[in-house]
């Protein structure tokens, strides 16, 4: 079985290079410049969906072997730096099919799921969509009421999922369900590949967000669903819990590199306007308290991007796969919130506008510190990791 956390990149240094410049250039030139258009119709334009699937977008992190580019999480987040740099509605078009969605399967699954789905989510032919989130279950998956009961060799599955991303286009939900108590044994949650055409499957609409127009998310409806015995990943009913896990701990390094890039986007705004704009004849760049705060966003930006690479490569290396994850996702959207409200502040009320591309980065960023894990969850996170480790080595 071929492993999220085992596979190796086989994509040469000077390969990956040629991939950042392009996804470097497609964002800038092609995403960029209608960042308004995005938002103003909520949709991402079709040519740029057929371009991303072109470029191998939809499965830059599926390995070869399936049909996808291959890229390891060091890399990864060097992609998601420049992917960060646009709206994050272009991350979301194929986030799931290479990150929390498809490492399950890529993880966790058959040989034979990995043979009929991963070549399709890697080309983009299908949209995976990762069904965790439930009213009264988003930071703590060990909480939720979704079930899934057998029927002779069939899976009934009934509940309720929200906040899923692409679920209006989804083709395949990966979704999570108890099967049984928690006991010693384990969790009792379980994960099926659900295809959204399946009987019983209804996507609720499109929510209405404050921020991240163009990404859609909707509640999923399971009613009576069944699956057969083949739709449970890895073919065994314990995996569920620590396939969400593991999904979740690489996404989180992936989430802190994309607020780095955003960052970036944000303080390079600000840095163009500072320089340009005048107050009384004088750039507003030379006030010495508008340097302070392009000085605190840069300090920031750089601190959050090293720390994205060190997370990405005790992660490669098998060497921190739990509290690294979560110390890179915490202060890299604290940091991204921190620097899009200094950078809305520099450009004073012309950065409360709409169409001012400080102003949508300041919406967008406040739910970097909700999704795959609220700030308050990685301090739990990172504190009870420190704690074990200690006890660990007193014992």
């Amino acid at each position: 079985m071929t492993s999220a956390s085992t596979a190796t990149s086989a994509v040469t240094a000077e390969d990956f290079r040629e991939i950042l410049a392009q996804t470097k250039a497609f964002v800038r030139d092609a995403v960029v410049p209608r960042e308004r258009e995005i938002a103003e119709q909520n949709k991402m334009p079709d040519e740029i969906v057929r371009q991303a699937k072109a470029m191998g977008l939809f499965g830059y992190a599926i390995p070869q072997e399936w049909g996808g580019l291959g890229l390891d999480l060091a890399q990864d987040v060097e992609l998601a730096m420049e992917l960060g740099y646009t709206t994050l509605a272009l991350r979301s078009l194929f986030g799931t099919n290479n990150g929390i969605a498809g490492q399950v399967l890529v993880g966790f699954g058959t040989e034979d799921q990995k043979s009929r789905w991963l070549e399709h989510i890697a080309s983009g032919a299908v949209v995976a969509s990762f069904a965790l989130t439930e009213s009264g279950a988003g930071s703590d998956p060990a909480a939720l009421r979704t079930t899934a009961a057998r029927s002779g060799e069939d899976w009934i599955i009934n509940g309720e999922k929200r906040f899923i991303t692409n679920a209006p286009v989804a083709d395949l939900f990966v979704v999570f369900a108890r099967t049984r108590p928690a006991d010693e044994d384990g969790a009792g949650i379980s994960v099926f590949l659900v295809p959204a055409d399946t009987p019983g499957v209804e996507v609720g609409p499109k929510d209405r967000k404050m921020g991240q127009e163009g990404a859609w998310t909707a509640e999923v409806y399971f009613r009576d669903v069944r699956v057969g015995a083949d739709a449970l990943v890895g073919g065994n009913e314990d995996i569920g819990y620590r396939a969400a896990m593991t999904s979740l701990a690489r996404g989180r390094v992936h989430i802190a590199a994309l607020a780095v890039g955003t960052a970036q986007r944000a303080l390079d705004e600000s840095v163009t306007y500072a320089a340009t704009a005048t107050q009384g004849g004088t750039p507003i760049g030379r006030f010495q308290l508008v340097q302070a705060h392009l000085a605190d966003m840069q300090t920031g930006v750089m601190a959050g991007r090293a720390l994205v690479r060190d997370a990405a490569r005790a992660w490669v290396a098998g060497e921190d796969r739990r509290v690294a994850p979560s110390v890179a996702k915490l202060f890299c959207t604290e940091m991204a919130g921190r620097v899009a409200d200094s950078a809305v502040q520099v450009h004073g009320g012309t950065g409360y506008m709409r169409d001012v591309a400080v102003e949508r980065i300041y919406r967008d960023v406040r739910l970097l510190r909700l999704y795959e894990g609220t700030s308050e969850i990685q301090r739990l996170i990172i504190g009870g990791g420190l704690i074990r480790n200690a006890e660990r080595a007193a014992r």
